[in-house]
């Protein structure tokens, strides 16, 4: 098999109406999945990702869903099932941060985050993880095809950053997560990946909360050694190499995708 083959898998991504999960959903179809549920809480989004998916070569259904909502959520996997007959790959993708919620005047520290906003960032980072891998669960094991989960992470989840106390919070919790649902549902896969700072709507969104948007970008990226914001399709490669049969031996893994930002201790100037 070729790197990354996904030849005849269905697929079914959370988050996937823009950046990294968008870009995940299209590699797939590039690398041979015959199909992809592109499920976003922004249906316009989701179906312009099953468009370029559809373009790329894989069938595609795009799924509205909230996942602060359980029901929605148990939804969205039986209608991934019942329109493709079956699941092999979950992406656990989506993702929000504090800034999401809170006017960019007020301060996000530990001290000071409003406790809607934690439960907000908690229910959709860990808890809707959990949610969908348990609904898709039973499906991925009756797949003959190389059953897998890929959960996106963050580096966030490895070190602590300032006004982001439930966002690395819940990302920590991801990579454990990762480890144990790799445990319960083995021989089924499950690995995840910590992205740094990508180019996306969310890292966006995070800059332009800061007093200094490019200052908050300068620093982010300066203890990196690759001197450049991540691009979401080099991230994509790697959930899809996660999810396809070439990674057959590799479960309950993290793997870190920062342009080195975590290999040293240094900031470049």
């Amino acid at each position: 098999m070729g790197i990354g083959s996904l030849d005849g898998k269905t697929c079914l991504v959370t988050g996937a109406g823009q950046g990294i999960g968008q870009a995940i959903a299209v590699e797939l179809a590039r690398q041979g999945a015959t199909a992809v549920a592109v499920a976003d809480l922004n249906e316009k989004t989701a179906a312009e990702t099953a468009a370029l998916v559809r373009d790329a070569g894989a069938q595609a259904e795009a799924i509205g869903c909230d996942l602060r909502d359980g029901a929605q959520i148990e939804g969205m996997v039986a209608r991934t099932v019942e329109r493709f007959g079956g699941l092999d790959v979950l992406v656990n993708n989506a993702g929000v941060i504090e800034s999401a919620f809170v006017d960019r005047s007020e301060d996000r520290a530990v001290d000071t985050l409003p406790e809607e906003v934690w439960d907000a960032v908690y229910e959709v980072n860990l808890k809707a993880v959990w949610l969908t891998t348990k609904y898709a669960a039973p499906h991925l094991r009756r797949s003959t095809r190389g059953p897998s989960i890929v959960n996106t992470a963050s580096v966030s989840g490895l070190t602590g950053f300032a006004r982001a106390p439930i966002y690395g919070t819940t990302k920590a919790g991801v990579i454990h997560l990762t480890k144990v649902t790799a445990v319960d549902l083995a021989p089924v896969r499950c690995n995840c990946f910590c992205p740094g700072v990508i180019e996306t709507p969310l890292a966006r969104d995070f800059f332009a909360a800061a007093d200094d948007r490019d200052a908050m970008e300068r620093e982010l990226t300066a203890p990196q050694l690759v001197r450049r914001l991540g691009r979401p399709e080099e991230v994509a490669r790697l959930a899809c190499f996660l999810a396809s049969d070439d990674a057959a031996f590799i479960t309950g893994a993290s793997y870190v995708v920062d342009g080195g930002a975590l290999a040293w201790r240094g900031v470049r100037e």
